[in-house]
């Protein structure tokens, strides 16, 4: 089932029945925050405009062929802490980029991706157009904001069909590769192993291809059935975590790895803290072992 298809049957449960053929939106429907408090100037409007101008670009931009109706489109959220100002309009900043996905039947929302990324370094002026061209390196800004975009969409699509976000992927490696021309922070291999080049290295290498597929069975075998079988549910995300902890063996440092566990740790405890003791005691070995330094939180799992 393509996702497209497959998010507008779930997402009837969540939202209101749009007239068909009306109403149709572009993919994203994101929320843009700037924290500029470490930042001292006295030009304090142009963090407004910043929250509002990137807010524009994510969601007005048709980043894909598809047609979203409104109801459809995936939420995120980038929180862009400023850190620094070393010349006038260079900034330094931290962003947290998230995105979440609507539960089958449920009114939960599953969060999908939340990661740190701390090279976020940009060039900003008042009332600069920001414009993203296809193969075309415009600049530091538009390149980050148009690369985080299609590994939203991309991630959403993994969970909603079998490995459906190849397509946005391509693009956002496309993104990736032309970047690294301008020798900004975060697109080199070299930089460190958690920023953009490694995390979209791992979003297209094959050998880490299970955990992607364990996107789709996470939340289309998983989640999206919690409510009707929950035990057989709960197998289903078992067999997922077996998958990443064979991956993290192979590749102790892989950010898509530490991606995953950043989105689900909190959910993962509420899913297990229930349910067959056994398969919550497996769970709690794999947890300790992939993602040790949460030992303490993963213990909630087996007290019961």
């Amino acid at each position: 089932m393509k996702r497209s298809i497959a998010k507008r049957f779930l997402s009837l449960l969540f939202f209101l029945t749009l007239i068909p053929g009306l109403n149709y939106a572009q993919e994203l429907l994101c929320q843009v925050t700037v924290n500029a408090q470490q930042v001292q100037s006295t030009e304090r409007a142009i963090f407004r405009e910043m929250e509002v101008t990137f807010t524009r670009f994510m969601n007005d931009m048709k980043w894909t062929n598809e047609v979203y109706q409104v109801h459809e489109r995936i939420r995120c959220n980038l929180n862009i802490t400023i850190n620094s100002m070393p010349a006038i309009g260079i900034y330094t900043a931290n962003v947290q980029v998230q995105s979440v996905r609507p539960i089958y039947d449920t009114n939960y929302e599953t969060i999908v991706l939340n990661y740190a990324d701390r090279s976020f370094e940009f060039q900003y002026t008042e009332s600069m157009p920001l414009e993203y061209v296809e193969n075309n390196f415009n600049n530091n800004l538009v390149s980050m904001l148009s690369f985080y975009a299609y590994v939203i969409i991309g991630l959403d699509h993994d969970t909603f069909s079998l490995l459906g976000g190849n397509e946005f992927y391509s693009k956002a490696l496309a993104i990736a590769n032309l970047a690294q021309q301008s020798e900004s922070p975060g697109w080199q291999p070299f930089d460190n192993n958690r920023n953009r080049y490694w995390l979209i290295e791992n979003l297209t290498n094959n050998q880490l291809q299970g955990i992607r597929e364990g996107y789709y069975s996470y939340h289309r075998m998983g989640l999206d059935r919690f409510i009707t079988d929950p035990e057989d549910a709960r197998v289903q995300i078992l067999g997922v975590l077996k998958e990443v902890e064979e991956i993290k063996d192979l590749y102790t440092n892989s950010i898509l790895v530490i991606s995953f566990f950043d989105a689900k740790t909190n959910e993962l405890i509420n899913i297990f803290k229930e349910g067959n003791i056994q398969v919550r005691r497996d769970v709690y070995n794999i947890l300790t072992k992939v993602d040790p330094t949460k030992t303490e939180r993963y213990k909630e799992i087996i007290q019961n």
